[in-house]
Parts: structure tokens; C-alpha cells; sequence
């Protein structure tokens, strides 16, 4: 919401900091329009979502003034999303759930976003029934695992709609220079022996990670995006990956160490090791700017199910795995609408949405996005 209004004014085609497209086929960053969110903290649920987003434990880096939206932040449903040490800082808004169908329905959402707590599979599921019934595109950027899944696929699929999924893969962060360096080794000849990442920071992320029942899914995420590019198996026991620990004062900057030794020639060591600090919240958001518009633009061209390009350049664990510049010239293609994303894109085929068109896109607080702005729907039509 903050990049929204950051990023609202820019009207030409060169390079911004930031972005990795400023022109998404036809859509700009100011197209994004929210229209509804979500959420269970008695700090954030009735707010105005413009305020909601700086409310407490919300702690990321404050870089430009966002007003008023207009859209007040209803009561989700809680489910598993709730964790034990979530609770210790989270008091839940009294009443009950909001009437999520009819609210994306009647605010014309086009998109929703889930950043749902990590371990909320039950909470997921229940929102994606709801979103399947409401009629939206919907980007899973949290580990439980929906787009990777063929299950969902054909849901979405019979449907009509679009998903990009499953846990967002930041712009520059852990997981995409882990795989980078993974990706250098096995190019340059190199045997990847071990390998660890170990991340630690302050915001409620990582509050919520301490308790490891809720790691499961999310370690499998981060593990498979980085083992997916060895040309070679390791053994379970040689690979770590995963968040470490929670740092109060940290905020919402994120800290990763990663460790790989390896094999080279003669069979001589190799050790490579890296730190990488972040803002975690807007490294995640650059990616989400993307992911919004390419689900817009599926939309807009009446494809549905999991989106195999743009879900392997924004997502950790997407339908199908490819390295990270495979995955960006499938995402270029899919943007340009050539022919090389149907020939890489799911077997079965994406089949035309007969449902009404909605407006754009739509966003949470913690949870849920819209965008698109009247004139720019005219023109999708």
C-alpha cells in the first residue's frame, strides 16, 4: 500500500528502483486499487485500511504517507491463523466473521492476496472456498501449498480463474540469492555437499516460527526452492534451511547467513558464505506488485488455473520448478503474451473464463488486495 502511493506518479517506461516493471502489459504500479481487507486484530479490524497498516505489531520501515482509503478492514475468520505466540501479542476483535463472499462480490474484487500467518492451512482453505465462490484470481503467498497442488488447480481451473502460488519468493532475499549461488556451482561444475541458511528477525513472522508445529510446510518451501536447482540428490542430513529465531528489536528487518561447501576440481574444497539484511515487508511487496498485475492480465485474457510462469519467477514452490532465468523469460513471454508460455504452461490446458468481469484487484491488511483504475478497466474490457 505504501509502494501504491510511492510509486503513483511514475508515467514513463525507464528503469525505477524497485520495480522490476514499472509497464506491466498495460498495467502501472497506480493501477492497483484496494477494495477490501481482512483481518482479526482489534487494532486493525474497523480501521481504515490506510491506517490499519501502521497499527501495532505492524513494524516494517514507514518510507511514504499512505491517506485514507475509504475501506474500513473487516473481521476474517480466525482458524489455525492464530498461533501460541501470536497470542501473546494479538488480541482478537470481538464479533463474527465478515460475510467475505458478499464483500469481494459487492467491492468488484478482482484479485486477492493471502498473507496469512505461516501454519494457517486450515484458515487458508477456508479463504480460498470463499474466493472460488466469490469469483477472484488469487495470489498464495504464504507456504500452504495451493497452486502447487492438483487438486486446487482443477478447482480454480473449473472455475475459470487464475492462482499464483504457493510462499513469495522476495525480490532480492534468502531464497532467491541461495538459489543463485546453488545455480553458480552446478554451471561452473561445482558439487554442492552441504549447504544451511539460517534467517532471524523481528517482526511477528518470526514471532509466529518459534513454534515449530508451524514450521513443517514452510521449511519444505525454502528447502525444495533451493534443491531444486542441484543437478545432483543430497542427502536430507547436508541441507539446512530455515528461519532461526525472532530478535524484538530487530523490527521487520530480516538477517540470513548461508553456508555452502562444496567439491571442485581434483576434488579439492570449495566454502562460500554469505550475509544478506533486509527490510523483509517491502522486499516481499516489490514481488507482489508483479504477481497482482500478472493475475489481472490472466483475467483479462481468460486463462485459468495455476499460472506455471509467473508462479515459478514469484513463488518458492509453484506447479513446476525451473531455474530463476527460466522462470523470468517464461514470466516475459507470459507478460508479452507469446506462445512459449502455453507450449511451458500446464498439459491440461488453461480453459476461458465464462464468468461477468470483475473491476481489479483487491488486498488485506494481513491478509488480502484490488487494482485497477476505472479507466484502465475500460480498456481490459
Amino acid at each position: 500500500m505504501q509502494g501504491v502511493q510511492f510509486y503513483g506518479r511514475i508515467t514513463g517506461e525507464e528503469f525505477v528502483p524497485g520495480l522490476m516493471h514499472v509497464n506491466l502489459g498495460g498495467y502501472r504500479v497506480q493501477d492497483i486499487e484496494f477494495s477490501a481487507a481482512f483481518d482479526i486484530n482489534a487494532t486493525k479490524v474497523g480501521q481504515d485500511l490506510g491506517e490499519a497498516i501502521f497499527a501495532k505489531p505492524n513494524n516494517t520501515i514507514r518510507f511514504t504517507d499512505v491517506p485514507r482509503l475509504g475501506v474500513k478492514v473487516q473481521r476474517g475468520m480466525t482458524h489455525d491463523g492464530l498461533g501460541k505466540y501470536l497470542k501473546e501479542v494479538i488480541k482478537k476483535a470481538p464479533g463474527s466473521t465478515a460475510d467475505i463472499i458478499g464483500i469481494l462480490r459487492k467491492t468488484h474484487t478482482d484479485v486477492v492476496v493471502s498473507y496469512l500467518p505461516v501454519g494457517s492451512e486450515m484458515a487458508t482453505k477456508w479463504y480460498v472456498e470463499q474466493i472460488l465462490e466469490a469469483g477472484c484470481a488469487f495470489v498464495n503467498c504464504i507456504p500452504v501449498f495451493i497452486a502447487s497442488q492438483r487438486y486446487w488447480q482443477r478447482r480454480f481451473r473449473e472455475r475459470g480463474l487464475p492462482i499464483i502460488g504457493d510462499d513469495v519468493k522476495s525480490q532480492v532475499g534468502a531464497t532467491i540469492a541461495h538459489r543463485v549461488l546453488t545455480n553458480l556451482f552446478r554451471e561452473r561444475g561445482v558439487r554442492l555437499d552441504r549447504t544451511y541458511q539460517l534467517n532471524f528477525g523481528g517482526n511477528t513472522d518470526f514471532l509466529n516460527m518459534l513454534e515449530r508445529e508451524r514450521l513443517e510446510s514452510k521449511k519444505i518451501s525454502k528447502t525444495g526452492a533451493v534443491t531444486s536447482q542441484l543437478g545432483h540428490p543430497m542427502p536430507a542430513s547436508n541441507v539446512h534451511v530455515g528461519p532461526s529465531d525472532y530478535v524484538p528489536w530487530m523490527t521487520d528487518r530480516k538477517c540470513c547467513y548461508i553456508r555452502m561447501e562444496g567439491t571442485t576440481f581434483g576434488d579439492v574444497p570449495i566454502n562460500c558464505e554469505m550475509r544478506l539484511e533486509v527490510w523483509d515487508s517491502p522486499n516481499s511487496a516489490g514481488v507482489v506488485i508483479d504477481a497482482i498485475r500478472c493475475a489481472k492480465l490472466a483475467l483479462d485474457r481468460g486463462l485459468s488455473g495455476a499460472l506455471v510462469g509467473p508462479s515459478s519467477y514469484f513463488m518458492k514452490t509453484p506447479p513446476r520448478q525451473f531455474t530463476d532465468e527460466e522462470a523470468r523469460r517464461l514470466t516475459e513471454a507470459f507478460i508479452r503474451r507469446d506462445k512459449v508460455v502455453a507450449a511451458n504452461a500446464d498439459r491440461r490446458g488453461n480453459k476461458r473464463s465464462r464468468l461477468p468481469r470483475r473491476s481489479t484487484v483487491a488486498a488485506t491488511a494481513n491478509g488480502f488486495v484490488r487494482n485497477g483504475s476505472s479507466a484502465k478497466r475500460a480498456k481490459a474490457k
